[in-house]
């Protein structure tokens, strides 16, 4: 394993963006929460992600999630996500990261408009020249809409280039998966879906990036560890566990699901940005029944 590969490999939340009850960032429960990740087991901290609902932020709103991540440089790897669909935005979230001490960048493609592969591998290119940084391809097509093809050679090129540190895999095609680590073996590859982390490391991923670590973490820091021990029947059987939970979260908004486990667990998260909307009665009684019935809590092991 490379240096970079060793310094990163590892789980990571994909970590929320609390707010206050008059819809402000909650910057001490944010704090607390990663704080709690990080005495849990995780590697470093995903800022500013899908699931920091980070298109539901405003810029001064991102740049204020970098700062409050910032607190706990040099303790842990903080990866901020800059992915905008504008180049000047995304290069200006990356030298805010940049200047706050993150060890690494993530950037979504650009997407809604039917950019073609050159204007996106400049995207990533220009993102890298303006700070000097490479970047994590977030590869996650379901929301982007942007496929990257590896048989088009201008994305070939682009992964195989100093531009790209890595790719963080939120795409269900974990053959995919596999076929980019192939290109590069030099590449830090994340496994992007929960649902998906066994079937990820098994084709290579060197950790994963998850959502529903924020509260789960303990859970699937023992299916992580579990694995690597090669005790692969007992990975899968607590991997089924989680996509019960994972299941449940899903079909009733996964966003404010997690918020409203969280808070039941002690961390005020509050309630998602609109157009989101926070669960009922009936569904709040559901999740709990599915995650009192699944979650381990490392206390099991």
């Amino acid at each position: 394993m490379n240096e970079i590969k060793e310094k990163f490999a590892g789980i990571y939340p994909a970590t929320i963006t609390p707010f206050t009850s008059d819809n402000k960032i909650n910057a001490d429960a944010m704090l607390t929460l990663m704080r709690r990740n990080l005495n849990e087991g995780a590697k470093g901290l995903f800022i500013g992600g899908s699931s920091a609902e980070c298109f539901l932020l405003t810029p001064e709103e991102r740049k204020q999630t970098y700062e409050i991540a910032s607190e706990l440089k040099g303790e842990t790897n903080l990866i901020a996500h800059v992915g905008a669909i504008s180049t000047d935005q995304a290069i200006d979230y990356a030298r805010c990261a940049k200047a706050m001490g993150f060890d690494a960048i993530a950037a979504t493609p650009p997407f809604y408009y039917g950019f073609d592969s050159a204007s996106v591998c400049q995207y990533y290119y220009d993102i890298y020249e303006a700070v000097k940084m490479p970047v994590i391809i977030y590869n996650f097509p379901g929301n982007t809409g942007r496929e990257f093809n590896l048989s088009d050679p201008k994305y070939r090129e682009l992964f195989q280039s100093p531009a790209i540190m890595g790719v963080k895999h939120t795409n269900q095609v974990v053959y995919q998966l596999e076929r980019i680590r192939n290109l590069d073996h030099s590449l830090v590859v994340f496994n992007g879906f929960d649902e998906t982390m066994v079937a990820g490391l098994a084709l290579g991923a060197d950790g994963s990036v998850g959502s529903t670590f924020n509260f789960m973490l303990p859970h699937y820091k023992l299916i992580f560890d579990t694995y690597k021990k090669k005790e692969l029947e007992l990975a899968l059987e607590m991997q089924v566990k989680a996509n019960n939970i994972m299941e449940a979260l899903c079909s009733v908004g996964l966003i404010p699901a997690i918020k409203y486990v969280l808070t039941t667990q002690g961390i005020d998260a509050g309630e998602p940005r609109r157009p989101f909307l926070p669960l009922n009665d009936e569904q709040k009684k559901y999740l709990d029944k599915v995650i009192a019935e699944n979650l381990i809590t490392g206390q099991e092991a």
